[in-house]
């Protein structure tokens, strides 16, 4: 099996494929705004592309490219045949020789780079296949994508009993207060000691004027559904799906998810008047203990 697989070895993929578009400002600043990237070097009159971006010029979309060749389909069958059925991305690994810049037509041609020996991982047995795509504008080679991936029979697995461990909360530094009311049944909101805003959640600083200074008042536990969705899929031990998550607004003027109880999933509403409850959860033999949750209780609803 292997000696068949390694002939595909230095096949072309593709050939001469052309990109979808030239390099462009729209896609670039999209790019940058998507990531958060304020590099100067993406704007203005000699604006380069992102080389991160590299992909973006040679991506295919739902009609594909010209220039594919058969080889690459026939070695995924050839595994498929062995019952490497299943796949996962693993690595790419990329090179910029030369910078994209708008306007630059792209043409790529990718080639099977090689094939690992059969390999045995968590996920199962199978093997690992690298393409690699050599872009270029004219005959100036512009970037290099190797990508990887591993093409594997999925492994049997022996089927574990569920925990039914409700997931503990991430508590740091910055929300610890928070948690350690909670415990105490006190639903704790902070205030900046500057400007008077209230906040939630917890966070380090002021979002309205900056200041690191704060100090907390206990909410009245009362509010509304400001919004909600009903959890269906995917079922978690700990859970019993459907449930109602809330968005509530509490009558201080922050807002706060947690579970809507007190009436059936199915009549939960925006608008609903809710108050705070607080729940105890056991986790049997748990080294962390109990674990204490505000959930918000329609208000009339049922017991």
């Amino acid at each position: 099996m292997y000696v068949r697989l390694k002939q595909y070895e230095g096949r072309a993929a593709a050939v001469g494929c052309v990109g979808k578009d030239p390099v462009n400002v729209p896609m670039i600043r999209h790019w940058c705004e998507a990531i958060g990237d304020t590099n100067p070097a993406y704007e203005g009159p000699d604006a380069i592309a992102p080389p991160t971006m590299l992909q973006a010029w040679t991506m295919g979309g739902l009609s594909g490219h010209e220039g594919r060749t058969p080889a690459f389909d026939e070695l995924m069958a050839l595994l498929d045949d062995a019952g490497c059925v299943s796949v996962v991305a693993t690595d790419s690994e990329q090179e910029y020789p030369r910078p994209l810049r708008p306007g630059d037509e792209v043409t790529f041609d990718t080639v099977i780079e090689s094939v690992s020996e059969r390999k045995t991982t968590k996920l199962g047995t199978g093997y690992f296949i690298t393409t690699r795509m050599d872009v270029r504008v004219g005959t100036e080679l512009a970037g290099t994508h190797r990508f990887r991936i591993l093409k594997y029979a999925p492994s049997r697995r022996r089927q574990r009993a569920p925990l039914a461990r409700r997931p503990r909360p991430v508590v740091n530094r910055d929300n610890a207060g928070f948690w350690e009311g909670v415990e105490r049944h006190r639903l704790l909101i902070q205030r900046c000691a500057d400007c008077g805003t209230l906040r939630h959640p917890w966070l380090p600083g002021c979002n309205t004027c900056g200041c690191l200074d704060w100090d907390t008042v206990e909410a009245s536990g009362e509010g509304t559904v400001h919004s909600y969705v009903v959890m269906h899929h995917p079922p978690f031990p700990a859970f019993d799906p459907p449930y109602a998550v809330g968005l509530i607004e509490l009558v201080e003027g922050v807002r706060m998810i947690s579970n809507v109880v007190g009436v059936p999933y199915d009549k939960v509403r925006i608008g609903l008047p809710v108050r705070v409850e607080f729940r105890t959860y056991e986790d049997g033999e748990d080294a962390e203990g109990a674990l204490v949750l505000p959930v918000f209780r329609v208000i009339g609803g049922e017991a």
